[in-house]
């Protein structure tokens, strides 16, 4: 495994991403300063989309430490980003002209004149239901969350080190839940608009692009990890309902609170996931994907696209996408070379097998020299160069649904 690790990247890998690049910089006129096409970004989701709100908060779910940030602009930078560089609201907000980083609306480093112009309340480790949020401090997951934090340690830490400042304690919250993220966008516009005024602000939030991705964890740390009840209180068929109405619920609130532009993105092929190939191949099955992850994943797709339809009709006034991103991850593990990858299985830090998070750090071994071979950063997230393609395939779709 050690060779395909720490390679280089090849002409044909290269000459792909300036192509992604390329579509990305959508410019209007030749040779000039390409205006912004909307005032703002402003984010809600989850480790897809928490540019590092984990980070003022204490939890475990945190990504503020090397090797995670090492290929951010201007060099290693462990921003909370869970990946090696930037997330997907990043290159969006970058490709429409706004600036090329979305700010974490925890960070105290910024302020009301950065979040004008782009904004994110998204939470490593949250979902659209409630109780994802509290998966780690539940009754049925406290011993095996210290479990794993303290064997983790022991194992990989290494020197000492324990856990990335500040500590985490059983029984703290653990991460933002949704509604508190709406909650923090009300707040947002209170202070938006005694920065700028009421119409100035009103226009911002009505021009804004809303990028919303969450949902996995609500199946993966959720539902099939039987941490929350969830499991014998719904079939998976009506969990999938319980969560379109939930997010049904959340999309109509940011309506009402002013949101015309709005991109909602499906699940992945989540089986597929280097953590759940692992656990596929624990269980005796192979290190395939687990199908049954996937199959979960398309139903729930169908019925979230089918919402978002009813919204339009109930909406005239709301520009609402559905993200396909199933589809295009599949696309990249059927057809990794067509992509310049080499790797679609595990993750480029460490082994790639199970660690993300604190288990990815600086003292892990075997962590990959060239993150652009692989699909996956961590064990669950994509690296940069995937999540370019998914900011691509986002404006694709806002374009062609009439958000943009």
């Amino acid at each position: 495994m050690a060779s395909h690790r720490r390679s280089g990247m090849s002409d044909a890998a290269a000459a792909a991403l300036l192509v992604v690049a390329a579509a990305l910089l959508m410019s209007t006129a030749s040779g000039g300063v390409v205006p912004p096409r909307v005032p703002a970004v402003i984010v809600f989701g989850d480790s897809t989309m928490d540019t590092g709100n984990n980070n003022a908060i204490r939890t475990p779910l945190r990504a503020d430490f090397p090797p995670y940030g090492r290929d951010m602009p201007g060099g290693p930078h462990p921003t909370g980003r869970f990946g090696n560089g930037r997330l997907p609201p990043d290159l969006i907000s970058d490709a429409l002209g706004l600036p090329p980083l979305v700010p974490a609306y925890l960070d105290p480093a910024y302020g009301m004149e950065d979040f004008a112009r782009g904004v994110c309340f998204a939470s490593a480790g949250t979902g659209i239901d409630n109780a994802t949020a509290d998966v780690l401090v539940s009754a049925s997951t406290t011993i095996v969350s210290a479990y794993y934090i303290t064997t983790c340690c022991s194992i990989y830490c290494g020197r000492g080190r324990i856990l990335p400042s500040p500590a985490f304690t059983i029984g703290d919250p653990t991460v933002i839940p949704l509604w508190k993220e709406v909650e923090y966008y009300e707040d947002y516009q209170h202070r938006l608009r005694a920065h700028l005024g009421r119409s100035r602000a009103a226009a911002i939030i009505r021009g804004a692009l809303h990028v919303v991705s969450i949902g996995t964890n609500d199946f993966l740390e959720n539902y099939f990890l039987f941490a929350t009840g969830r499991f014998a209180q719904f079939t998976v068929a009506e969990f999938e309902d319980f969560l379109v109405a939930g997010a049904r619920v959340f999309l109509a609130r940011i309506h009402g609170l002013g949101a015309r532009r709005v991109t909602f993105a499906g699940l992945a092929a989540i089986g597929c996931l280097s953590l759940e190939r692992t656990t596929n191949e624990l269980r005796g099955r192979g290190g395939g994907c687990v199908e049954e992850y996937n199959d979960v994943a398309k139903s729930y797709n169908a019925k979230v696209k089918a919402m978002v339809r009813g919204l339009r009709d109930e909406f005239p006034k709301l520009r609402i996408a559905f993200v396909s991103v199933y589809e295009s991850f599949l696309n990249i593990i059927n057809d990794p070379a067509k992509y310049g990858l080499e790797n679609v299985e595990e993750g480029c830090c460490a082994t790639g097998k199970f660690e993300m998070g604190i288990m990815c750090n600086e003292d892990a071994p075997m962590t990959c020299d060239d993150a652009d071979k692989f699909l996956f950063w961590d064990a669950f997230h994509p690296t940069e160069k995937v999540n370019r393609l998914m900011a691509n395939h986002t404006l694709q779709v806002c374009y062609q649904e009439g958000v943009l």
